[in-house]
């Protein structure tokens, strides 16, 4: 029998990871960007797009620390780590590799506690008190600490582990190709999701928070503050124009580039179950993406608000990854104008996030509210109500 080609290798590897139940909902992504087996590649390396493998390293893995390998490079083109997490590689490349990494390899061990099928290969880090952590939180962790067993080894900005991260390729992408890649993560990840159900096998919950939103937040919120907010006009002087102040040039902003801070309700009420959990995360990154406030103040709420978390603007790109809904009671909006009051939280407007079935929508607002209601045919009394479909 003629030995495999490493191509051949990972060719059948793909393909069995695909028609695995607990692997399959990756089918899609594994086909976004190329794959190339290199010589002049140490490990496995991606940008968030195309995978690399390198020809020696992959020889010495065995099939399930090559599917191992492989699952790896896939999660962090699932989870956007390369786009989420840069400013972290801004501040320091070794330890946003390492915080990627240990978060990823906790799920894949999880997956597969003895290997049999997939294993990571060994150098990889990998550390228990991790566990249910986001890059963000490990990587603070990992400030003045060495990361656990894998920690210290690595060549440099590859920062320990057994893969690079190609940040600089994945910035050299331009605006159209990240949103193209975006999009191609969603569609990928939900097809992805279907599939899964068919073959009976499970859906994490990092996965059905990606669902691909179903309002055009950037134009309902800049109709929204334009009706509600009669001091603005088409240019406001407020707030200068970021994209200008770098250069040291001060410009009025347009109304969607002026959006300050902003509270996000979501509904955690008993009437609230995994698939709206997964829509209302989803339409709070649409929120994120596309209209990049100075700031949000998310509010997980039932009878009152059970968790808030504020968010600044340079850390929103990482909320669905540290982000951790709370709740599960009754249901009464009132709790929200009267925590930001209590709290004296200052912003803009608040977008509320809710199936709809309340028994009554709250008094003294103290800024314009947006409700976006999954249940058809219903509008809340006060502020303006957008349906999710």
């Amino acid at each position: 029998m003629n030995k495999l080609t490493v191509e051949q290798r990972v060719q059948k590897a793909h393909v069995a990871l695909m028609n695995d139940p607990k692997y399959c909902l990756f089918s899609g992504i594994f086909m976004i960007g190329k794959v190339e087996i290199r010589d002049d590649v140490p490990t496995a390396c991606t940008n968030g797009r195309d995978v690399l493998y390198g020809r020696k390293f992959v020889n010495k893995l065995s099939d399930s620390e090559l599917r191992g390998l492989i699952l790896h490079e896939a999660k962090h083109k699932a989870f956007r780590h390369l786009t989420i997490w840069k400013h972290l590689y801004k501040q320091d490349a070794r330890r946003a590799n390492m915080a990627c990494d240990y978060v990823i390899n906790l799920q894949i061990h999880d997956s597969d506690p003895e290997g049999k099928f997939v294993k990571l290969p060994d150098g990889g880090c990998f550390d228990e008190r991790f566990r249910g952590m986001d890059a963000g939180t490990v990587f603070k962790l990992l400030e003045n600490k060495s990361g656990g067993r894998g920690g210290d080894q690595g060549d440099g900005e590859s920062g320990g582990g057994f893969d690079e991260h190609n940040w600089d390729g994945a910035d050299e992408m331009t605006e159209v190709e990240r949103e193209t890649l975006a999009n191609d993560v969603d569609q990928a990840l939900r097809q992805g999701a279907i599939l899964a159900g068919r073959m009976k096998g499970n859906v994490p919950r990092e996965i059905t928070d990606a669902l691909t939103p179903k309002v055009d937040w950037r134009q309902a919120l800049r109709d929204f503050v334009t009706s509600h907010c009669a001091e603005r006009d088409e240019s406001t002087w407020r707030r200068p124009a970021r994209r200008w102040i770098d250069q040291d040039v001060y410009m009025p902003s347009s109304i969607s580039d002026a959006l300050g801070r902003i509270v996000v309700g979501i509904d955690m009420s008993g009437s609230i179950g995994t698939n709206e959990i997964g829509q209302f995360l989803g339409e709070l990154r649409a929120i994120c993406d596309s209209v990049k406030p100075d700031g949000i103040d998310i509010l997980y709420w039932d009878t009152e608000v059970c968790r808030h978390e504020p968010y600044e603007r340079d850390h929103i790109d990482s909320i669905l990854q540290s982000t951790k809904p709370a709740g599960g009671g009754g249901t009464d909006p009132q709790c929200i104008p009267d925590y930001i009051k209590a709290k004296g939280i200052k912003a803009e407007c608040a977008v509320v996030l809710t199936d709809g079935h309340v028994w009554q929508w709250g008094e003294g607002w103290p800024v314009p509210v947006l409700w976006g209601i999954t249940t058809e045919n219903i509008t809340a009394p006060v502020g303006k109500s957008v349906t999710i479909q």
